[in-house]
């Protein structure tokens, strides 16, 4: 507006603006308002979403405590389909790879790490997963595969978590050295981790073996 113009030039200035931006004006309260509505109902509709995925997990954990592996295969396959994508959903899928795991059921287990692994968002869990894969592939004499899984990824902070994996996938190829060198490896990398040691028992007790044998 042109400072220089009257008092009463600016009034009707104004009247002029509001009569003809009047319809644009209310049209923008109603859509902020409506905004607002429809993020309040969206948050509510997603709080009361993970209220559910915790009721469910919390009967998901009793179920595991009483051993009751079907009650815990079938509460962590509904929590995927009702909440995937939530941590609820991922740990009940742990839970009830464990469960199969105890039962001897690996290649089970094996396919639901696998789409944990593929479905999780959140990127520590995926490493985490993926080192479980390895194991199982492992138990299941398929090294090479192992060796795969952790190849495919950056580990990051589970650098020395991986090579240890890794020295296990080497050892069961019957590859001495190179498993030697990757246990030494992840004692370096554990020891260099803040408040981590390099004096890990299980993975000395691995060293040694193949230093003295």
């Amino acid at each position: 507006m042109d400072e220089y113009m009257n008092e009463q030039e600016q009034w009707e200035f104004v009247r002029n603006w509001v009569r003809q931006n009047a319809l644009w004006v209310v049209a923008g309260v109603a859509l902020a308002a409506g905004g607002l509505w429809g993020w309040q109902a969206w948050q509510a509709h997603k709080e009361a979403g993970l209220l559910a995925a915790g009721k469910q997990y919390a009967d998901l954990v009793q179920a595991f405590g009483k051993n009751d592996k079907a009650t815990v295969l079938a509460l962590a396959d509904k929590l995927s389909a009702d909440h995937p994508h939530t941590g609820y959903a991922d740990q009940g899928q742990l839970a009830a790879a464990r469960m199969q795991v105890e039962g001897n059921d690996l290649a089970g287990a094996l396919a639901r790490l696998q789409r944990v692994s593929n479905a999780t968002s959140d990127p520590e869990l995926a490493l985490v997963v993926r080192m479980r894969i390895a194991r199982l592939q492992i138990e299941q004499h398929q090294a090479d595969a192992a060796l795969a899984t952790l190849a495919a990824v950056e580990p990051g902070a589970f650098a020395g978590r991986f090579a240890e994996v890794r020295g296990d996938a080497l050892f069961a190829k019957g590859d001495r050295a190179g498993a030697l060198k990757a246990y030494r490896e992840a004692q370096a990398a554990e020891g260099a981790q803040p408040g981590g040691s390099s004096g890990d028992d299980l993975l000395a007790l691995k060293i040694n073996e193949l230093t003295h044998s």
